[in-house]
């Protein structure tokens, strides 16, 4: 996902814009103040004092994040960011910034956290912080529904394969993926000799494959986004997955432990109470959080 990217990560595409969705208001703003430690980290601090989450997530990249008829910001990651915010005792506001803006590490304090299912490699790890991981899912070889040749992940070595920029499906294909969360399931490479061509988002991706032009003979991507093209209408089906699997987390900037922890508890607390699993199912139709 993003593999959202790696960036795309998945995940100039974004226009960042602010949409504040205010929780619960007065007994929020208590809460926050109530829970607030004696001695927060900076980011941790400014939250609470400013009694808002700045969450970044992708306007593009559905049923994750994606603007609707209304030119609202919906999706499974913003609601696992407001999800957040009203475990912290705060209001949300989302940010929609390029993901190699994210996956820089240098936020400038522009938003807080990021919710753009993001999988934590030995690269990343060195410019951010991962407190949790929400949910994991499947990486899928996607082919246009009138492909008969590629039926499994190795039939489409040596071909052209489309992939988001900046994600772990390219590192994928050049075989240097390397995911930093103990327990994953290991993989092999299946692919080789891709051709790899890249596009800023994994809605690009499918719209080019669905052309039949020539330019792709297939896709890899996380699951989701490429059912939700599929259910859109798209002419495409998944060839093979898993091809490898992703777990997903939420970021933050490094240097705020104390705010990393916080994280990490209202992450555990959704998943303890069920909330993220009755979201992985309204937007996926399965449950991705286990």
């Amino acid at each position: 996902m993003t593999a959202r990217r790696t960036p795309n990560p998945r995940w100039g595409r974004r226009a960042v814009v602010g949409l504040l969705a205010l929780a619960g208001p007065l007994a929020l703003a208590a809460s926050a103040l109530w829970s607030r430690p004696a001695s927060a980290g900076p980011v941790l601090d400014r939250v609470l004092q400013r009694g808002r989450l700045v969450v970044s997530v992708d306007p593009s990249y559905p049923p994750l994040s994606f603007t609707d008829a209304d030119g609202a910001l919906v999706g499974f990651d913003v609601d696992v960011g407001r999800a957040v915010a009203e475990r912290l005792g705060v209001a949300v506001a989302y940010q929609t910034p390029d993901w190699s803006a994210v996956l820089s590490g240098r936020w400038q304090g522009r938003w807080d956290l990021s919710v753009g299912s993001m999988t934590p490699t030995l690269e990343r790890q060195q410019l951010l912080d991962f407190p949790a991981i929400y949910y994991s899912v499947p990486a899928a070889l996607v082919v246009h529904s009138g492909n008969r040749t590629i039926r499994s992940a190795a039939d489409a070595s040596g071909k052209k394969l489309g992939v988001s920029e900046f994600s772990t499906y390219e590192s994928y294909l050049n075989q240097t993926l390397s995911i930093s969360v103990p327990g994953t399931p290991p993989f092999t490479y299946q692919v080789r000799d891709a051709r790899i061509i890249r596009f800023p988002d994994e809605s690009n991706t499918l719209k080019a494959l669905a052309e039949a032009d020539g330019r792709l003979d297939a896709a890899l991507m996380a699951l989701p986004p490429a059912l939700a093209g599929i259910r859109d209408g798209l002419p495409l089906r998944v060839a093979a997955q898993p091809v490898f699997i992703e777990p997903l987390a939420v970021a933050i900037e490094k240097g705020d432990p104390e705010f990393s922890a916080r994280i990490a508890q209202a992450v555990d607390s959704l998943r303890a109470d069920g909330t993220l699993s009755r979201l992985s199912t309204r937007w996926f139709g399965t449950d991705f959080s286990r």
